[in-house]
């Protein structure tokens, strides 16, 4: 038997399979999706089985030293998945592998068997193994059994053995432990005056399983010294039972029944069932309006998908919206549902996805990464809030949720929804053509209008001498609503204290040394950080360009915004959610839920606000900063800022009361400011494409971007020059290659950096083209400290 591997050593040279001989002791657990261990030079390294076969064109080829797992981490279907997202990303293999398991399998591993049933219904070499034991190593068993190892196998096909994987630094399997009375004896055993064991026995001989300690010891009205008095007495025996972390704090939630839907709800919930019912691959776009009741469909869409005995995933943008949506998925669904977000430690997450992989949960809710979660049997994929950039993966891979969703849809057989009140440009176009199908809410529930929605020009407000942040209608607003008792949002689209410091004197910006951006000045601290890098310096008190002591901070964050507050409205209570305040484990949902009750006014915030929160006491939303994304140097500045503005309007009047919304800024004529007040969504798509068009962007275009980075500058400047000139060359006449130039932040952690765009309408040997760089130019290449990254469908060009 001959195992192909695609070994963990991302590089040029190395991404292809290699084959290795499975020795007989391994070969009932060499499977296709398994993890190994191999020879690899002078050294042992990780790496997947791809493939099984009986011959190899080579003489000689070495055995593989171990397998790691004993059922496989990655399905079939999710192999072919990585070999497809490889070659469409253009990453090194192993990378998209990696990119579909969770943290505590990346890392160094302990494997544990253990036994399920009593040892004796084992054969006798597994007995002698076990002996009084419940657990025992991979390694012990493997050093033990020799030649009978492969009857581990078999017991783990019985269900007699499971196996458990605990991290060598802290992943381990988290236990609680239980008790119960050792069969066959009674309380004689125990002195009449130890009044207590009496209590306890009679507790525990109520029960016909082991039960938690604490449980056992509450109900009891005991303490731990009389437990162990009665398991001196062997009397009780105490084990330890696996328990899952719970990432919700085993929280009470009540369940949910479905909704009665509207009209315009019946119709699209109609064109859903029946593509579910006839198990056909379909890509929908739900455009419905903010508050149209999108997520009581996926509710119900989901159910349809249960009923059937198939599995559904559900994507939602980032750390945000967990909390509040996946409460309603549980209420709906109860213990079928598994979360997976970066908000989990990862204890949680490597639990979460092993009821999956073990098949005990039917519904994942998760950001970007769940859309590899590990079932079998996918009967529906829904994105919420589809335009969402962090939807798209940054690093390597550099993959987009959608384009993994629509994959995976296809394999299975199923719809694939995608939701928005403001849809992406592309998805809008693509629904416009017939590529995706249009589903359409225009009306929020029971009628409800839209709140109102007033631009104020702070260009004015200079003029009539206001210097403050805010203008005077948004004080007056802000004034009224604590008169009434209702609740305000405060949107600022920027974190920290200000944005960058600066002497008044000479204008020397206090920069990062190992990077070209300044450094943001944090309150916490008194210090100035690198966003990039992540270096920190003290606060300067004097200019290190002239001497100067006019050195200030320039711009406003969140915290600075929130002094200001409490200025003008001392007696507001005010909860600020941002980057620096929702670092602590489960900050956002204690945030979140803290409003919710009532116990503050003011939410203020960046980003992570601005969807998806349902508040009905919500009725004034004011916007600071409305224009600071209009004049980021990216095609889709203008469309971020019409999504994020419309978005966070939604907030308010989502109940009974009215809503109003008042947008501060200093370009109010712009377009994608403008149609915010009439929340006209079609309108803005109109102009936008028109934009789009006479700049040549996407949807007109496809765009791929090629980042060069060195640490020396003569080096990057010579091999962009080269690798561009072969690009052009090699591309037809109608794709356009733009640059070599440098990139907009020309130096990040000490290297310099250039970059290349390439548009085109149809370009047969793209990947082919771009593969050759990838692989011949850094496998051939002298310079070892080049790097070259790909992003086929960039969504920032910094």
């Amino acid at each position: 038997m001959i195992a192909r591997v695609i070994v963990d050593v991302p590089a040029a040279q190395t991404d292809r399979m290699f084959d290795y001989e499975v020795p007989k002791k391994w070969q009932a657990f060499a499977k296709p999706g398994v993890r190994v261990i191999v020879p690899f030079g002078p050294r042992r390294v990780q790496g997947f089985i791809i493939a099984l076969v009986n011959q190899t064109e080579l003489s000689k080829v070495k055995p593989i030293s171990e397998v790691l797992d004993p059922v496989p981490v990655l399905s079939e279907e999710l192999l072919e998945l990585g070999i497809w997202l490889s070659q469409t990303t253009i990453c090194y293999q192993v990378r998209a592998f990696q990119a579909m398991l969770p943290a505590a399998l990346k890392t160094k591993v302990n494997k544990i068997l253990v036994l399920e049933v009593d040892s004796f219904n084992l054969p006798l070499p597994l007995q002698t193994l076990f002996a009084g034991d419940k657990a025992v190593s991979w390694e012990e068993a493997r050093d033990k059994l020799k030649q009978d190892f492969p009857l581990i196998k078999s017991a783990i096909d019985a269900k007699q053995l499971t196996i458990t994987y605990e991290r060598k630094e802290n992943t381990r399997k988290k236990t609680v432990k239980h008790v119960a009375l050792v069969p066959g004896w009674d309380a004689t055993a125990i002195p009449d005056r130890a009044k207590k064991q009496h209590e306890l026995y009679a507790v525990l001989k109520n029960k016909s399983a082991a039960v938690p300690v604490k449980q056992a010891l509450d109900e009891a009205g005991v303490t731990r010294a009389t437990l162990k008095s009665l398991i001196e007495k062997k009397l009780v025996v105490e084990t330890d039972v696996e328990v899952y972390r719970d990432p919700l704090q085993s929280e009470v939630i009540e369940r949910s029944n479905p909704l009665v839907l509207t009209e315009e709800q019946t119709r699209v919930m109609a064109s859903l069932k029946k593509v579910i019912n006839e198990d056909v691959h379909e890509t929908m776009l739900l455009h419905g309006v903010t508050g149209s009741g999108k997520t009581e469909i996926y509710l119900q869409a989901i159910d349809s998908v249960l009923k059937k005995g198939q599995e559904a995933i559900m994507l939602v943008p980032e750390i945000a919206l967990t909390p509040q949506m996946v409460t309603r998925f549980k209420a709906r669904f109860g213990d079928l549902v598994a979360i997976m977000h970066s908000g989990l430690s990862n204890g949680e997450k490597y639990d979460e996805w092993r009821k999956i992989h073990r098949q005990e949960v039917k519904v994942v809710v998760g950001a970007r990464s769940a859309v590899f979660a590990p079932f079998s049997n996918i009967g529906i994929i829904i994105i919420d809030e589809e335009h969402e950039t962090t939807y798209k993966q940054e690093e390597t891979p550099r993959y987009h949720a959608r384009d993994v969703a629509i994959y995976r849809g296809e394999r299975h057989g199923a719809p694939v929804v995608l939701g928005s009140a403001t849809p992406s440009v592309e998805s809008y176009a693509r629904a416009k053509k017939g590529v995706y199908k249009m589903l359409a809410l225009t009306e929020r529930i029971n009628g409800r209008p839209m709140p109102d929605v007033r631009v104020v020009d702070m260009r004015q407000e200079l003029r009539n001498g206001n210097r403050s942040m805010f203008s005077e209608e948004l004080i007056h607003a802000l004034r009224d609503r604590l008169e009434k008792k209702e609740q305000s949002v405060l949107f600022l689209n920027r974190r920290g204290y200000s944005t960058f410091v600066m002497c008044r004197d000479c204008g020397y910006v206090a920069s990062c040394s190992h990077c070209d951006i300044s450094y943001t000045y944090h309150r916490n601290g008194h210090s100035l950080k690198c966003h990039y890098c992540g270096d920190e310096q003290p606060m300067p008190s004097e200019c290190s360009e002239c001497g100067s002591d006019h050195i200030r901070f320039f711009g406003s964050g969140t915290q600075k915004v929130e002094e200001e507050i409490a200025k003008l409205f001392p007696e507001a209570r005010v909860i600020r959610m941002d980057v620096d305040t929702t670092r602590k484990k489960g900050a956002h949902k204690q945030l979140l839920e803290a409003f919710g009750e009532g116990k503050a006014d003011i939410l203020l915030g960046t980003q992570m606000i601005a969807k998806g929160l349902d508040f009905p006491r919500i009725t004034l939303v004011g916007v600071l900063a409305a224009d600071s994304m209009l004049h980021i140097p990216d095609f889709r500045s203008a469309e971020r800022t019409f999504q994020v503005l419309e978005q966070v309007a939604g907030r308010a009047g989502r109940d009974v009361l009215l809503g109003e919304v008042i947008v501060q800024s200093y370009t109010p004529e712009h377009y994608s400011i403008e149609l915010v007040k009439h929340h006209d969504y079609e309108q803005f798509i109109a102009k936008e494409m028109q934009v789009r068009k006479y700049g040549g962007y996407p949807p007109y275009y496809y765009m791929a971007l090629v980042t060069f980075s060195d640490t020396e500058l003569a080096s990057v400047i010579s091999a962009s020059q080269k690798i561009v000139r072969f690009l052009k060359e090699s591309f037809s006449e109608e794709t356009i290659v733009l640059g070599p130039v440098v990139s907009p932040i020309a130096r990040i952690k000490d290297r310099y950096r250039y970059q290349c765009v390439i548009k085109y309408r149809h370009e047969p040997k793209l990947h082919q083209t771009l593969e050759t760089v990838m692989h011949h130019y850094l496998r051939d290449s002298t310079n070892k400290k080049l790097a070259i990254s790909m992003d086929l469908h960039p969504y920032f060009f910094m």
